[in-house]
């Protein structure tokens, strides 16, 4: 597909003061990507999770800030205020990731992705080499084939996802109405496996944020990555150059970490971190730091 990168919106400050820009990917799509951390500093992309939205890169920002990073955080095709691309497969991920940097006037950049986000960056290196000089997948999804035991809730979701895309959306768009009502432990609950208080109130209003917003205008974006989670990625994993580290807790009931360990032998230039008593959520607030430290 042909991106229109000269076609896009320089970067507005929102009323809550978010960074946004648009970036036009046809002449029906478009992407909005916020920009975290330092505008003059070394270029980092952050994929969110699925589902999830540009929103979550807030996470990053003190961190990046700190370590001299520039955040650029895109909603993929059908999250948030970037328009839907139900066709597109996990490979296609190098198009937008592409068009936001070719937008920003970057030509490479290091590649950080949490949960959902992990095959889009992976796609990415194996695609776009030339575009990515690192990638770091904090808690990141596993293809279908690796893991031998896949939870239920991820089972119902790609189930659904193949089968009844229209239920799953109505499901989707009731958990978003509920998650904009209820306090930030109705999401957060769903990242945990210990106590859901245990996460600060301010990166739980984060994630509460980075739900919701998801779902504000689409819920077509979750349905098409549910059901690419239950699929073939169809990524070449030998064409990945770039330095890939996986960082993984052993308590992820999200994505068992049997599976990582799986994924990590088929990529050649990749290392697992492992923490010993982190969770999904937990997992990406404990490794933010560290994983930005890699990209200075």
């Amino acid at each position: 597909m042909e991106t229109r990168a000269s076609e896009s919106s320089r970067p507005e400050s929102e009323p809550d003061g978010e960074q946004l820009a648009t970036v036009a990917l046809d002449d029906d799509r478009r992407l909005a990507y916020a920009e975290y951390g330092r505008s003059d500093g070394a270029p980092v992309v952050f994929l969110h999770g699925t589902p999830g939205s540009r929103r979550l890169g807030e996470l990053l920002d003190a961190a990046a800030r700190e370590r001299g990073l520039r955040v650029l955080a895109p909603d993929r095709p059908g999250y948030g205020r970037s328009s839907p691309w139900p066709t597109r497969s996990v490979n296609d991920a190098g198009e937008f990731v592409g068009a936001v940097l070719d937008d920003a006037d970057i030509q490479e950049a290091g590649l950080v992705a949490f949960s959902g986000g992990g095959p889009y960056a992976l796609a990415t290196a194996a695609t776009h080499p030339e575009r990515i000089s690192r990638v770091d997948v904090v808690a990141g999804a596993t293809p279908p084939d690796v893991g031998e035991v896949t939870p239920a809730v991820q089972r119902l979701l790609s189930g659904l996802a193949a089968t009844t895309p229209l239920v799953l959306g109505g499901l989707l768009r009731g958990q978003a109405w509920l998650a904009s009502r209820l306090g930030p432990s109705f999401v957060v609950a769903q990242y945990t496996t210990g106590d859901a208080e245990s996460v600060s109130d301010d990166a739980a209003a984060v994630v509460r944020a980075d739900f919701v917003e998801a779902f504000a205008r689409h819920r077509r974006g979750a349905v098409t990555e549910f059901r690419h989670a239950a699929t073939d990625w169809g990524v070449r994993f030998d064409d990945i150059e770039a330095e890939v580290c996986l960082w993984h807790g052993e308590n992820d009931a999200n994505v068992p970490i049997d599976g990582v360990r799986r994924l990590e032998e088929r990529i050649p230039t990749a290392e697992l971190r492992a923490f010993e008593d982190a969770d999904h959520l937990g997992t990406l607030l404990r490794a933010v730091p560290d994983v930005l430290a890699e990209h200075r």
